[in-house]
């Protein structure tokens, strides 16, 4: 690409892998400045943090259980808050989240929903397309010249819309399209500099702010550094430090043990915790799953009120309204079905169940998928506060929770072949529309995004190696039976999708095989995926 970059900056994607006018008004020489600042800043940290998750996770698999840090009591123990919230974020009963696309940042924007996260990370594809698309989208939208048109219907910004909140990629993502000094840039740090610099003073001037999630986070060390990101970037920018305002998504089993630590590192600029329930239980999995006693049922029995996620979702309440925090629910998958009244009464009322829990138990809001969720989600949450934004005043000094709680796994079954085929299905479908560029599919009547599939392949992939992971009727999960039952469900598949796109999922079912059963564990699927992608 012809333009003006900072020494040292590549950018390896060919021009027609994003618009012109994507190009030319988010790639500007001040903003690729400003990510490569922050690159040679940070990027050190961010490799040795790496590393040591490596390091924590072969402790694990040696035999380690996670506990809370000794070092770390008198943060648990003091007298401390966060600093005060901003009006835009007082009020969070539900949120709306998705992709960066341009309808769908539109169609959440207008739901009626208090807030919608905009996601670059697991319901998005990062396509170098779909990256640089996404921050054009964002910066339009911010200054109300958004619009679309498809099929004759116009869609437009409504005069009250949802406040705006941004997820970034987690530390593990690399953005493989740009290089300095001869290292891929952090896919955070590139998605979090470019929506900063060219927002931020926008965001204010329209009674808002920079306010983002954070996803994935291991440790609070991991926090800690993307409090200096923050501190940075606003000193930089001439902004006072405090402006930006990040929700911690509690998405890991070893960031449950550092919930207070998490939020004390972030403190000026902490939004609060949320509950990212699919990417919790995958990370459970990943963490134990060379240990021989450890064996989750299939997901459809993994509910928000087993014993180890009842435990997680209590204490993260607990911790944030300890703190003057807001704690937010995370998301069913359930989603509305057309043209199918009595699945789609059963889908609701799973939905108004999961959202009335929380209110209940004391949580501020809660997420939904879909913009047809937003008013049965919100009707949950106004029953219990009314006219109160939050209700981060009920204190759950009643909530005792250890690290025995949070380490009960159970249920262990039942684990039956329509489990294992769902998983392998659900998969595969999901890869291949990975593949194919969306991030955010519905599948079976769900909306499925990386986290699911991470469950999918990674529950496959701990049965195979598991002496639990026995089959109701008394088979024994094998690498073999997953062979012979792929190629099965991608035909099913395939019958779905059409047979124009056989290709991407052939390739798709090669991957998840492969990923479920070799012998090593990859940390996340979408790593080898990303590289082949564009």
């Amino acid at each position: 690409m012809k333009r003006e970059l900072p020494t040292g900056m590549q950018i390896l994607a060919a021009r027609e892998q994003a618009s012109d006018a994507a190009i030319a008004r988010i790639l500007t020489p001040e903003a690729l400045a400003f990510v490569a600042q922050l690159h040679r800043q940070f990027e050190p940290r961010r490799q040795a943090l790496l590393g040591a998750r490596g390091e924590r996770s072969r402790r694990l698999d040696a035999g380690e259980r996670p506990d809370f840090l000794p070092e770390t009591a008198e943060i648990r123990s003091g007298d401390w808050r966060i600093a005060p919230l901003p009006p835009a974020l007082h009020c969070r009963r539900v949120e709306i989240t998705g992709p960066v696309e341009r309808k769908m940042i539109i169609n959440a924007l207008n739901s009626g929903a208090d807030s919608y996260m905009s996601d670059f990370e697991d319901s998005n594809a990062p396509s170098w397309a779909n990256q640089i698309e996404g921050q054009l989208n964002l910066f339009d939208a911010i200054r109300r010249q958004i619009d679309f048109e498809t099929q004759g219907k116009a869609y437009r910004l409504n005069e009250r819309t949802a406040t705006l909140l941004v997820r970034p990629r987690g530390w593990h993502l690399d953005e493989k399209h740009v290089t300095i000094d001869g290292e891929r840039v952090s896919g955070g740090i590139f998605d979090f500099a470019l929506y900063f610099f060219h927002n931020a003073r926008e965001l204010l001037a329209r009674g808002a702010g920079p306010y983002f999630y954070l996803p994935k986070m291991e440790s609070h060390l991991e926090a800690r550094l993307w409090n200096d990101i923050f501190c940075a970037a606003q000193d930089a920018l001439g902004l006072p430090r405090g402006t930006i305002k990040a929700t911690v998504l509690i998405e890991t089993i070893l960031a449950t043990f550092e919930m207070d630590e998490i939020l004390y590192e972030l403190r000026e600029h902490s939004a609060g915790l949320n509950a990212g329930r699919w990417d919790y239980i995958f990370s459970c999995i990943k963490k134990f799953g060379r240990d021989r006693d450890f064996c989750l049922a299939e997901r459809s029995q993994i509910t928000m009120n087993v014993p180890f996620m009842r435990a997680y979702a209590l204490l993260l309440l607990k911790t944030c309204h300890k703190r003057g925090a807001p704690a937010i629910g995370g998301m069913s998958a359930l989603i509305p079905i057309k043209n199918d009244p009595e699945k789609n009464a059963v889908a609701m009322k799973g939905i108004v169940a999961d959202k009335r829990r929380d209110a209940t138990d004391g949580y501020d809001g809660g997420w939904v998928a879909h913009p047809g969720l937003v008013s049965a989600a919100m009707a949950e949450f106004i029953s219990v506060l009314g006219e109160r934004p939050n209700q981060i005043d009920k204190q759950r000094d009643d909530v005792t929770v250890g690290a025995q709680d949070l380490l009960d796994f159970r249920p262990e079954t039942p684990i039956t072949e329509a489990g294992v085929r769902n998983n392998i299905n659900v998969g595969i479908h999901y890869l291949g529309s990975w593949l194919a560029g969306n991030g955010c599919v519905p599948i079976h009547n769900l909306m499925e995004d990386a986290a699911t599939a991470e469950i999918s392949r990674s529950q496959v992939w701990q049965w195979i190696r598991s002496p639990k992971g026995v089959l109701e009727d008394g088979r024994k999960l094998t690498a073999d039976l997953v062979r012979e039952w792929a190629p099965q469900e991608l035909a099913r598949i395939i019958d779905h999708v059409g047979p124009a796109a056989a290709s991407t999922y052939e390739r798709a079912a090669e991957v998840f095989v492969d990923m479920s059963c070799r012998e090593d564990f990859v940390e996340f699927l979408t790593l080898p995926l990303y590289e082949l992608m564009d």
